[in-house]
């Protein structure tokens, strides 16, 4: 039975040639399926085939222009996306990673992490269901995965076990040679925040004698590094007393001496403001809080809130000292995000002498033709006195 067909306005080709994998419902014309599926799609030159979503402002995901994928196109993704990630495994430090990136990895709407052999799916919409089992059949047999745990974006829905064995009560997992507790059912995101792999190792590079400050530290990752780096002290603040004492657990998993750092549940900006009032000043500040925006209309409000965040983090770090700040924003913009950092520095009269600017790790791939994929800004710099 042949596909139903899409017809889209010929404007629309030229991106969806350079390999935008969206279509917003204000370019859809009227269409009357009700289910979601897979369609064709027509714009101009541009022919392919998309996953139609009647229920999301993302009308459609394109994934192929050559065919309806199936089992064995499907396959192929994973095999493709497992073969980027060889070398990250080759060592055997590191057992938790992304190992399919959604459009990165030319799976739109796709995320698969693994820790320790289990992987967990995420979709971004229950339209992608029509894939799963192709999906979960591709993992079983490229990958060989010891269970397999499909996650909702949705809140308030309880993980389900699709495939293999139960998970265990406590997993741990590691990273470069870190060992970390993974909550893989109650965890944020799948679990861990595996983005800031690259980030992490860099401020290890740099902590060695510096007194280190860690904002939204979560289970404290960036911490963890900052330790084995060599800092003379670690502070970990995060409003969540969860994470602080997961992130007080991971020190100890890792031998190092809890009372030698601070794990600090606080609200953030509030703990900021104290230690200005104190005179408090750190050499290395890590400022990496959660997303300021999940909608175009909040975008105004997450720039302010950078900016005032990190004005605050600038007036607790030594002269010659480093920021270090991040962003998973994905509506600011890498230009935008650096410009509100430095405009930080500026406003406390600091100069920002930019050291590091990155995205994500290697597992966390941009399609070139979807630059919306690099969401994770991370700019790191000295602050130094104005001349």
């Amino acid at each position: 039975m042949p596909l139903p067909t899409i017809e889209l306005n010929a404007k629309l080709g030229a991106s969806l040639m350079a390999g935008h994998p969206w279509v917003y419902r204000n370019h859809i014309p009227t269409h009357t399926a009700a289910a979601p599926g897979w369609v064709r799609v027509v714009a101009g030159a541009f022919s392919g085939y998309a996953i139609w979503d009647p229920d999301s402002a993302l009308a459609l995901r394109i994934f192929s222009r050559q065919s309806c994928p199936d089992k064995a196109w499907i396959a192929d993704r994973v095999q493709e996306a497992f073969a980027l990630r060889t070398d990250l495994l080759a060592d055997g430090r590191t057992t938790a990673y992304r190992l399919i990136s959604g459009e990165g990895d030319y799976l739109p709407g796709v995320v698969v992490d693994m820790y320790e052999g289990f992987a967990v799916v995420v979709l971004d919409s229950p339209a992608l269901k029509v894939l799963l089992p192709d999906l979960l059949t591709a993992l079983c047999e490229v990958i060989r995965p010891r269970g397999i745990l499909l996650k909702q974006r949705k809140e308030g829905t309880e993980p389900q076990l699709v495939a293999g064995a139960s998970l265990p009560k406590t997993l741990v997992v590691s990273e470069n040679g870190l060992r970390l507790r993974a909550n893989l059912l109650l965890g944020q995101k799948t679990g861990l925040f595996l983005d800031h792999r690259d980030n992490r190792q860099w401020i290890e590079e740099h902590a060695k004698g510096k007194r280190v400050l860690n904002l939204f530290a979560y289970s404290g990752a960036f911490s963890l590094y900052a330790a084995r780096g060599g800092a003379t002290e670690v502070t970990s603040v995060d409003i969540a007393p969860d994470a602080i004492a997961d992130a007080r657990e991971n020190f100890r998993l890792n031998g190092f001496d809890t009372e030698a750092h601070a794990f600090i549940a606080a609200d953030v900006f509030s703990f900021l403001k104290e230690c200005v009032s104190k005179g408090e000043l750190f050499d290395l500040v890590i400022c990496d809080p959660p997303s300021f925006a999940r909608r175009i209309d909040q975008l105004k409000q997450a720039k302010k809130a950078y900016l005032s965040l990190n004005s605050l983090a600038c007036r607790v770090v030594k002269p010659g000292g480093i920021l270090a700040s991040g962003s998973c924003t994905a509506r600011v913009s890498p230009d935008d995000f650096r410009g509100l950092v430095t405009e930080a520095a500026l406003q406390q009269q600091r100069r920002f002498q930019i050291l590091r600017e990155a995205a994500h790790a290697l597992d966390h791939p941009i399609a070139a033709g979807h630059p919306e994929g690099r969401y994770l800004k991370f700019v790191a710099g000295r602050l130094l006195p104005q001349a």
